[in-house]
Protein backbone atom coordinates (compact mmCIF):
# COMPACT_ATOMS: atom_id res chain seq x y z
CA UNK A 1 0.00 0.00 0.00
CA UNK A 2 1.67 3.46 -1.07
CA UNK A 3 1.91 5.90 1.85
CA UNK A 4 0.56 9.46 1.67
CA UNK A 5 2.58 12.27 0.18
CA UNK A 6 4.23 14.10 3.24
CA UNK A 7 1.79 16.84 4.37
CA UNK A 8 -1.67 15.77 3.10
CA UNK A 9 -2.71 13.09 5.91
CA UNK A 10 -4.34 15.15 8.16
CA UNK A 11 -3.64 14.31 11.76
CA UNK A 12 -6.93 16.04 13.77
CA UNK A 13 -5.56 18.36 15.76
CA UNK A 14 -7.46 21.82 16.94
CA UNK A 15 -8.90 22.24 13.33
CA UNK A 16 -10.46 18.72 12.98
CA UNK A 17 -12.35 19.35 16.19
CA UNK A 18 -13.46 22.87 15.61
CA UNK A 19 -14.84 21.85 12.34
CA UNK A 20 -16.47 18.66 14.08
CA UNK A 21 -17.65 21.08 17.02
CA UNK A 22 -19.11 23.55 14.48
CA UNK A 23 -21.09 20.98 12.46
CA UNK A 24 -22.41 19.22 15.40
CA UNK A 25 -23.29 22.63 17.15
CA UNK A 26 -24.97 23.86 13.42
CA UNK A 27 -27.23 20.28 13.56
CA UNK A 28 -28.26 20.75 16.94
CA UNK A 29 -29.27 24.37 16.29
CA UNK A 30 -31.36 23.28 12.92
CA UNK A 31 -32.72 20.59 15.03
CA UNK A 32 -34.10 22.53 17.91
CA UNK A 33 -35.40 25.55 15.17
CA UNK A 34 -37.06 22.23 14.08
CA UNK A 35 -38.86 21.27 17.11
CA UNK A 36 -39.62 25.59 17.57
CA UNK A 37 -41.54 25.60 14.99
CA UNK A 38 -43.56 22.77 15.21
CA UNK A 39 -43.76 23.65 18.84
CA UNK A 40 -44.93 27.27 17.65
CA UNK A 41 -47.79 26.02 15.33
CA UNK A 42 -49.11 23.84 17.69
CA UNK A 43 -50.36 26.96 19.22
CA UNK A 44 -52.85 27.46 15.64
CA UNK A 45 -53.84 23.38 16.25
CA UNK A 46 -55.18 23.85 19.32
CA UNK A 47 -54.11 25.80 22.34
CA UNK A 48 -54.21 23.78 24.96
CA UNK A 49 -51.76 21.00 23.73
CA UNK A 50 -49.60 24.19 23.25
CA UNK A 51 -50.19 25.16 26.58
CA UNK A 52 -49.15 21.13 27.82
CA UNK A 53 -45.98 21.34 25.63
CA UNK A 54 -45.10 24.35 27.08
CA UNK A 55 -45.69 23.47 30.79
CA UNK A 56 -42.94 20.45 29.89
CA UNK A 57 -40.36 23.02 29.07
CA UNK A 58 -40.67 24.35 32.60
CA UNK A 59 -38.52 21.38 33.76
CA UNK A 60 -35.13 21.22 35.27
CA UNK A 61 -33.85 18.94 32.67
CA UNK A 62 -34.89 21.27 29.80
CA UNK A 63 -33.34 24.43 31.55
CA UNK A 64 -30.19 22.43 31.39
CA UNK A 65 -31.03 21.59 27.57
CA UNK A 66 -31.21 25.64 27.53
CA UNK A 67 -27.77 25.91 28.78
CA UNK A 68 -26.72 23.19 26.20
CA UNK A 69 -28.62 25.63 23.50
CA UNK A 70 -27.42 28.48 24.47
CA UNK A 71 -23.82 26.85 25.40
CA UNK A 72 -24.25 25.82 20.89
CA UNK A 73 -25.13 29.07 19.94
CA UNK A 74 -22.43 30.75 21.34
CA UNK A 75 -19.98 28.48 20.35
CA UNK A 76 -21.38 28.33 16.41
CA UNK A 77 -21.00 32.26 16.75
CA UNK A 78 -18.11 32.58 17.30
CA UNK A 79 -16.62 30.00 15.35
CA UNK A 80 -18.62 31.10 12.88
CA UNK A 81 -16.53 34.57 12.73
CA UNK A 82 -13.28 32.67 13.16
CA UNK A 83 -14.01 30.71 9.84
CA UNK A 84 -14.96 34.25 8.08
CA UNK A 85 -11.55 35.47 9.59
CA UNK A 86 -9.85 32.57 8.43
CA UNK A 87 -11.18 32.62 5.24
CA UNK A 88 -10.81 36.25 4.34
CA UNK A 89 -7.66 37.38 6.35
CA UNK A 90 -4.57 36.57 4.29
CA UNK A 91 -2.82 35.85 7.36
CA UNK A 92 -6.15 33.65 8.74
CA UNK A 93 -4.85 30.11 8.03
CA UNK A 94 -1.85 30.96 9.71
CA UNK A 95 -3.35 32.58 12.69
CA UNK A 96 -6.32 29.65 12.81
CA UNK A 97 -4.78 28.14 16.07
CA UNK A 98 -4.53 31.21 18.24
CA UNK A 99 -8.12 32.55 16.51
CA UNK A 100 -9.59 28.87 17.81
CA UNK A 101 -7.81 29.90 21.44
CA UNK A 102 -9.58 32.53 21.51
CA UNK A 103 -13.30 31.48 20.72
CA UNK A 104 -12.47 28.96 23.33
CA UNK A 105 -11.76 31.52 25.96
CA UNK A 106 -14.48 33.72 24.51
CA UNK A 107 -16.54 30.90 24.77
CA UNK A 108 -16.07 30.63 28.39
CA UNK A 109 -16.09 34.36 29.54
CA UNK A 110 -19.96 34.32 27.95
CA UNK A 111 -20.91 31.15 29.86
CA UNK A 112 -19.63 32.35 32.89
CA UNK A 113 -21.68 35.16 32.56
CA UNK A 114 -24.86 33.56 31.83
CA UNK A 115 -24.80 30.13 33.40
CA UNK A 116 -25.11 31.04 36.78
CA UNK A 117 -27.89 33.31 36.55
CA UNK A 118 -29.42 30.95 34.16
CA UNK A 119 -28.93 27.85 36.42
CA UNK A 120 -30.29 29.99 39.73
CA UNK A 121 -33.38 30.93 37.36
CA UNK A 122 -33.89 26.98 36.34
CA UNK A 123 -33.32 25.83 40.08
CA UNK A 124 -35.45 28.51 41.96
CA UNK A 125 -32.97 30.47 43.23
CA UNK A 126 -34.40 33.59 42.04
Amino acid sequence: MPSAPVGTLYRGREGMWSWVAHRVTGLLLFLFLVVHVLDTALVRVSPEAYDAVIGTYKTPILGLGEAGLVAAVVFHAFNGLRIILVDFLAKGPRYQRVMLWIVVGLFFVTMAGFLPRHLMNVFGGH
